[in-house]
């Protein structure tokens, strides 16, 4: 009877750990940031994006990397996305204001843009929750950041959990094989990519 219980107990334990983790906590913000965390290179593993235009411009594009760097020891920090559109690539600089897990990014009066870093289990990963709004339309976005261009199937399983927890359409998930562009422009930005920069609420 006993190796019986036995069995049983190491079943239910096991389940207990393989449980995947409740919307309660996969929607809550950081509790806790460290800034100097975010410093560095990252690269977009998957996005989603209920605003279907916006959804299918980030299907366009090849990779996409961002970096944050912070050399006064502020909550300001430059942030600069780099979109790669076959052998183009798209360099959007911004300042970004994080306060604990929450952040706002500064795009003029063109649209506000906020958000917050959410729960991940991932150790080497950021998931950001992006919130746009203008005069054309409102809508939310989650994006996987990573150290990695590719994360492991329960890291990505755990981010759309997130995504359906928030009622988001299943990501776009980039191509890990597709090149990076330079952090630094190497020539001036093409005739598109200066249009694309422009086009409000497009960025990623």
């Amino acid at each position: 009877m006993f190796p019986v219980c036995a069995i049983v107990l190491f079943c239910l334990m096991s389940v207990s750990h393989t449980a995947p983790l409740a919307c309660e906590e996969l929607v809550h913000p950081l509790y806790k940031l460290d800034p100097r965390y975010l410093e560095g290179r990252w690269a977009l593993v998957a996005g989603s994006i209920n605003y279907l235009p916006s959804m299918e411009a980030l299907r366009l594009r090849d990779s996409i990397t961002m970096y944050f760097s912070n050399s006064s020891e502020t909550s300001t920090f430059s942030y600069t996305q780099i979109n790669r559109f076959g052998d183009q690539c798209q360099y959007l600089p911004y300042n970004i204001s994080v306060e604990g897990s929450t952040f706002t990014f500064d795009v003029g009066n063109r649209f506000d843009l906020n958000g917050s870093f959410l729960y991940t289990s991932c150790p080497d990963c950021v998931v950001m929750r992006w919130i746009v709004r203008s005069k054309r339309r409102q809508s939310v976005d989650l994006y996987l950041l990573s150290r990695r261009r590719e994360v492991e199937q329960k890291e990505m399983e755990e981010f759309r959990a997130q995504l359906k927890c928030f009622q988001q359409p299943e990501p776009v998930v980039m191509e890990p094989t597709k090149e990076l562009c330079p952090e630094q422009p190497q020539s001036q930005p093409t005739a598109a990519a200066q249009i694309e920069e422009k086009t409000e609420g497009q960025n990623a």
